[in-house]
């Protein structure tokens, strides 16, 4: 049984090795894109800047944010937002007391629809903030979540 395990684990190694060899796999591919002054800001305005080039944009009713008006626990709070604003490029989610506000940043592909389902982590009460680009603007929505047991330390 040993020397099954040897020679699988060889062919495994091998193959790994040769398919490094040939670029097929390459971690720039692989990983994705770390940018370090939005996720390290510590403020609405700095993670803003960080993650769309800009500290502003314009309040729009076209962003629906559905999350829960009290979550019990902090660790875990189900974020659903969608927009029916065309041609969406990105959708950014902040909640504005967290120690790092910016929660993430999706990229939309071409024609895709612009609605994202994810669980984020709060520490505390604020407001969640979601950020659409659309037609070269900035556009947000935002919804206060209450905290009841924290989730960041809290």
């Amino acid at each position: 049984m040993q020397r099954r395990h040897f020679l699988k684990n060889t062919m495994v190694t091998g193959a790994a090795v040769l398919a490094a060899s040939s670029g097929l796999l390459v971690p720039g591919q692989v990983f994705a894109a770390w940018n370090k002054d939005a996720f390290t800001a510590k403020d609405v305005p700095g993670a803003m800047k960080g993650a769309i080039g800009s500290d502003s944009a314009e309040t729009s009713d076209k962003i629906k944010i559905k999350a829960p008006p009290i979550a019990e626990n902090g660790a875990v709070v189900p974020v659903t937002i969608s927009s029916t604003l065309g041609d969406v490029k990105s959708i950014t989610i902040i909640s504005e007391k967290n120690g790092t506000p910016l929660i993430a940043k999706f990229n939309m592909g071409a024609g895709t629809e612009a609605y994202i389902s994810t669980r984020i982590k709060m520490g505390k009460t604020s407001n969640i903030i979601a950020i659409c680009e659309s037609g070269g603007k900035f556009y947000k929505a935002q919804q206060e979540v209450k905290v009841t047991i924290g989730g960041c330390g809290g």
